[in-house]
């Protein structure tokens, strides 16, 4: 078969009318799928249910390892078994963790509105004292980063994301203006492409000379312990914090993460490991917001995982479930447009997402057929800050909450619209 770009326009007419045939056998199915956001499927949730029977009325010591009765009010940066358990998953010292609430994005918000009104250590004031504030952001990247971002009143510096890594020639340039107060990332099985930064990229950000005094860099690892293979290859990268605390930089960084995607979506924990100066800092903010975090819950996870051992032997069992699904996803991008020469994608390692490169101009059109098709993914340019795509080209596939035995036509019916996208271009 030749590339479409190759084809003549009779041949391309051709390929359309066969490609409209089975697409309308596909529509016809009427399936009802959506695979637009990276949700753990009940299988994944059934696997914590176990951990909801570890504290309940029938518990007869509710005091911590330091005394402390976790029903009530106290303990603003979270107990001290739960911070250390944190301080394995994100390696980092159990002193410089703190554990709130149940996502790592309430936590960048929480993050960045701190700054806006009170400042941070080592800056100059409040961020909102900063009329043209900017935020760099690594894309193709995470949507509702970039949401708080724009919400918050930053302008949106698109940074170019290579096989590596966001371009740090780029980053180390931007940084020179002192508007630049951040950059917010996702360093390992990036959210969408799957990329994790290498350890030359991890260096250079510990690096990082930025001309603010409070310039802080927002490390999301969400995806720290989702592999997808843990008897093959995994990623791994340096802890971000231990690098800039030995280059006496360690106030630039906030690493966070979750358990939004390892136990339950609204019921798991959230963390921040920083510098010492950044978490009284925090501990400060927090004492007037937070009468105590939800402990209860702190406790339970404590209980269910023990160490990271344990969280690692919980992931394994998530990714015997999810792997099929990312299976049949790369399959059937590969049996249906390797020939056609009109999209490329990613292989991830771990992490939630494919992400699928199509011929330029034809994402938005990919997705209106799609979604009159029965399928519906996330929008086109949804992965660039102001979801402006400047290819318009780019989409997420995320294929884990849906029925491994839907994928298959799922993902014929994204081949199809793409390949009809692609020729309804081609033939102007």
């Amino acid at each position: 078969m030749k590339k479409y770009s190759e084809m003549t326009r009779e041949e391309l007419i051709f390929e359309k009318e066969l490609l409209k045939k089975r697409y309308e056998e596909k529509k016809a199915l009427g399936l009802k799928l959506d695979i637009s956001r990276g949700k753990p499927c009940p299988e994944q949730l059934a696997l914590s249910l176990p951990m909801l029977d570890l504290i309940n009325s029938e518990t007869e010591n509710f005091k911590n390892e330091n005394g402390f009765d976790i029903r009530n009010y106290g303990v603003v940066d979270g107990i001290l078994e739960c911070r250390r358990l944190f301080g394995e998953i994100l390696d980092a010292p159990t002193e410089n963790v703190i554990v709130t609430g149940n996502s790592s994005l309430n936590l960048f918000y929480d993050l960045i509105a701190h700054a806006m009104c009170q400042g941070v250590p080592g800056g100059n004031g409040p961020w909102c004292e900063c009329k043209t504030r900017k935020l760099l952001c690594p894309a193709p990247g995470y949507d509702r980063h970039f949401a708080v971002g724009e919400y918050f009143g930053f302008e949106l510096i698109p940074v170019k994301m290579n096989s590596d890594g966001p371009d740090m020639d780029e980053i180390e340039k931007l940084i020179s203006d002192p508007d630049v107060k951040g950059i917010v990332c996702v360093p390992k099985y990036s959210n969408p492409q799957g990329i994790s930064y290498s350890d030359e990229i991890v260096e250079r950000f510990a690096n990082l000379s930025p001309a603010a005094l409070d310039f802080r860099i927002f490390w999301d690892n969400a995806y720290t312990v989702h592999h997808l293979d843990f008897e093959g290859e995994m990623d791994d990268i340096p802890s971000l914090l231990r690098l800039a605390e030995k280059n006496g930089k360690g106030d630039m960084v906030y690493m966070l993460g979750s358990t939004s995607k390892i136990t339950f979506p609204t019921g798991g924990l959230a963390a921040v490991a920083a510098s010492a100066a950044n978490i009284a800092d925090l501990k400060r903010m927090l004492s007037f917001q937070n009468i105590g975090p939800d402990k209860i819950n702190q406790m339970r996870h404590v209980l269910f995982f023990k160490n990271l051992d344990g969280v690692l032997s919980h992931m394994k069992k998530q990714a015997e479930i999810i792997r099929p699904k990312f299976k049949t996803v790369l399959t059937v991008l590969k049996d249906e447009l390797s020939k056609s020469g009109i999209a490329k994608w990613n292989t991830p390692k771990g992490g939630y997402f494919v992400s699928a490169e199509l011929m330029e101009g034809t994402a938005k059109r990919t997705v209106a057929l799609c979604k009159e098709a029965g399928l519906v993914i996330t929008g086109a340019g949804a992965v660039y800050p102001y979801g402006k795509d400047p290819g318009d080209s780019i989409l997420r596939i995320a294929p884990t909450f849906a029925p491994v035995s839907d994928l298959p036509d799922a993902m014929e019916i994204f081949c199809i619209s793409a390949k009809l996208a692609a020729i309804e271009k081609l033939l102007g």
